[in-house]
């Protein structure tokens, strides 16, 4: 059993503070939000942040994608703490602090990059019975800034302790030049860079910043919808997804000693995946409709439990199984949370 060493995994990202609150039909209305939704915060909806949290009891967790993903696979593994560092911008302000405070909680080594011009970025989550309406507000998130921080020689020689890294497609919007310095690093080392498609619009409309990065990729992680959407975009002419994941494994790569592996997941249909040459597919543990609290935190769940065994040196059918493990687990909750310790063998 190969123990794993501090700072192995690395991700970054956009942080936000996930701020959870029950709230009222006329709440929604008044902000003009669905029951079930997510959208990017406009104007209209940048009192809504300050009034969820004097009106409301709330609950604060780690938030963004990328930071979800890395705490869950800091909870699967458990010891030592601080297997993931995380980068990402926040503001000098007091959801910075709540946020610095909870990423240590989950024994994430965060290393934000604080600047005083943005907030620190925000999600609430509204909920109303079994519905939760999410409204994300990028603010410092997008502030991400590569020579202030990444290039810094202490920072930077965290991300050289690192074997495995991370990254969702969603921070191709706010720095890409940081993505490829990072993909780069681990490619020329021989060492595993993994990607998020994240949601159809990176494919869409973010699709030169997505290709450049896409020789360096070891790993690309997205559901059958991202794939579709990357399949359309790139010309594939196939909806077939065992199809998608072999066409993207054959896109070019530059480290030739790694194959590129491509994870599918679908919801509660069979994981698709390329082993080797071939496409194989995984079945998702199965639930209970009943049991399903919170599907939202599923795919980051899914790859937080994969990269939790993959920094462990485990082969790719035990990575999908811890996947699958944690997406289930997660489903059963509300938010992207967890229990104190992983039942997990």
């Amino acid at each position: 059993m190969p123990t794993v060493s501090q700072n192995a995994l690395f991700g970054m990202g956009n942080p936000l503070l996930d701020i959870s609150a029950v709230v009222d039909k006329d709440f929604l209305d008044k902000y003009g939000l669905k029951p079930n939704d997510q959208i990017l915060a406009e104007e209209k909806h940048k009192a809504l942040f300050t009034e969820i949290v004097n009106k409301s009891k709330v609950e604060y967790h780690a938030g963004g994608s990328t930071q979800n993903s890395v705490k869950i696979a800091q909870w699967m593994i458990q010891e030592p703490h601080k297997v993931a560092t995380f980068f990402g911008c926040i503001g000098t302000d007091h959801f910075g602090e709540i946020l610095k405070q909870k990423a240590a909680e989950c024994h994430v080594d965060a290393h934000y990059y604080e600047q005083g011009q943005e907030p620190t970025g925000t999600c609430a989550a509204c909920i109303t019975g079994d519905n939760r309406s999410l409204i994300a507000n990028l603010a410092a998130a997008n502030c991400y800034n590569k020579e202030k921080h990444l290039d810094v020689d202490h920072n930077w020689s965290l991300v050289e302790k690192a074997q495995v890294y991370y990254i969702a497609g969603f921070f191709l919007t706010v720095s890409p030049e940081s993505i490829l310095r990072v993909a780069k690093h681990a490619s020329d080392n021989n060492k595993i860079f993994g990607l998020n498609l994240s949601a159809p619009f990176i494919s869409q409309f973010f699709k030169e910043p997505l290709m450049k990065v896409m020789p360096y990729v070891d790993i690309i992680f997205g559901n059958e919808t991202e794939a579709a959407t990357f399949a359309k975009e790139q010309g594939f002419e196939t909806e077939d997804i065992a199809e998608i994941a072999r066409r993207v494994q054959a896109l070019p790569k530059v480290n030739k000693n790694r194959k590129r592996i491509v994870v599918f997941t679908q919801g509660s249909e069979d994981t698709v995946a390329t082993v080797g040459d071939k496409v194989k597919v995984f079945p998702v543990l199965d639930i209970d409709q009943n049991d399903i609290v919170d599907t939202n935190g599923a795919g980051d769940a899914f790859v937080g439990g994969f990269l939790s065994e993959l920094v462990q040196e485990k082969p790719l059918e035990e990575c999908i199984r811890a996947g699958h493990y944690a997406a289930n687990v997660i489903i059963r909750r509300a938010g992207c949370t967890f229990p104190e310790k992983p039942d997990f063998h």
